[in-house]
């Protein structure tokens, strides 16, 4: 919803303060013309700002938003390719896709006037508040009480609450951080039941308007080659940089958003001063040669990066430390370097190797780094 923001002030119904349906995609699967949290506004007088697949479905949304208007309540669509009737509403791409219709309540149309950074709304309660955030980087800028709001846990005494709102918040966080949309689904503090009143997950759907964050890979190589679809499966926009042109321009990179070749400390001084890096970026260095590492190093381990890792043996990684340690390198900083890079998991093809690194950044985003242990050898909660 938040994307139709700069056009909303401007679009007539809005300003003559119609009534308004809001149809959001939830959910996807398979190929389909756009992602989840693109989103249409349907006016009681027939009126439309914003489209969900380019023309598939668009008419049998707009009927069912007037359903809506009529008072029908909030509702779901599911679209999708039907081989039995050829004139029924659905992609011809091939792919489902599930929309939530609601009436646009007075806290959205104010998310839209304001275009904040994140939108929170409660899709299974059409009486919760929606909840934004300006500048959100983690779900601690949101306040207990708007949770508990948002989340219906008045009655709940503090430590059901404490419980719920964990779940929740580790669920968010991450689509948070990485400027992604998604719907989050969180079990009721009596545990989801047979699908009567009380006892079905809470519904959040969490959209952001940030960027996807920062992942710079340094080293063009047979692990970089294995790490780049990796970091893109995890939602980083993902540059490869290396000072060798010849290297650098290698077809099977192409899974990069980009290439730079540049020397690296170089590209990373440029970006951060430009303020392309923030405390959500990565960085990967793979080069596993001193002239590239040291001075990239030195500059990484001073900004405030997400994650720095580097790649080589632990004799290697003793000699870097002692070298970064000669250039200057206030020796508190290297407590921030992961090196050796990756979880042992006892990875040999660059393709493990990529796993172990993918592996040991989940764990350090998430505030539980080092762990190997199988989550069948443990009890308790799996999410903390």
């Amino acid at each position: 919803m938040l994307e139709l923001g700069r056009h909303f002030d401007d679009w007539a119904p809005a300003r003559d303060g119609e009534e308004l349906v809001v149809a959001t995609i939830v959910t996807t699967s398979g190929s389909t013309p756009r992602p989840a949290g693109t989103s249409m506004l349907v006016a009681a007088g027939g009126g439309v700002l914003g489209s969900l697949s380019g023309g598939c479905v668009e008419g049998a949304v707009v009927a069912a938003a007037q359903e809506v208007l009529a008072g029908g309540g909030a509702r779901r669509e599911r679209f999708g390719y039907s081989a039995e009737d050829a004139f029924a509403a659905g992609l011809s791409c091939g792919g489902e896709l599930e929309i939530h219709l609601s009436r646009l309540s007075g806290p959205e149309r104010k998310a839209l006037a304001s275009a904040p950074a994140a939108l929170l709304r409660r899709l299974d309660d059409d009486g919760a508040a929606a909840v934004t955030l300006s500048a959100p980087s983690s779900v601690g800028d949101i306040a207990r009480e708007t949770w508990v709001g948002l989340l219906g846990l008045e009655p709940q005494p503090a430590p059901v609450q404490d419980d719920v709102l964990r779940r929740a918040m580790t669920q968010v966080e991450p689509l948070l951080r990485q400027g992604r949309s998604g719907l989050v689904r969180v079990a009721p503090p009596q545990g989801c039941g047979d699908g009567a009143a009380g006892t079905r997950p809470m519904e959040l759907f969490v959209e952001s308007r940030l960027p996807a964050p920062r992942a710079v890979v340094v080293g063009a190589n047979d692990f970089s080659e294995a790490l780049l679809p990796v970091l893109k499966l995890l939602g980083f926009h993902v540059t490869l940089c290396d000072a060798r042109p010849s290297f650098a321009a290698q077809g099977r990179f192409a899974s990069a958003d980009a290439v730079e070749r540049s020397w690296p400390h170089r590209y990373l001084d440029h970006q951060a001063g430009a303020g392309r890096l923030d405390e959500r970026s990565v960085l990967f260095v793979l080069s596993h040669d001193p002239k590239f590492d040291i001075p990239l190093l030195l500059s990484a381990l001073r900004l405030d990066l997400a994650y720095v890792g580097a790649l080589g043996s632990r004799r290697s990684d003793r000699q870097r430390r002692a070298s970064l340690l000669e250039q200057g390198l206030e020796p508190g900083l290297l407590d921030r370097l992961h090196s050796p890079i990756g979880l042992d998991l006892g990875a040999v093809t660059p393709a493990e190797v990529a796993v172990a690194i993918a592996a040991e950044l989940v764990g350090v985003l998430h505030g539980a780094p080092g762990s190997t242990a199988p989550l069948s050898r443990g009890s308790g909660p799996i999410h903390h």
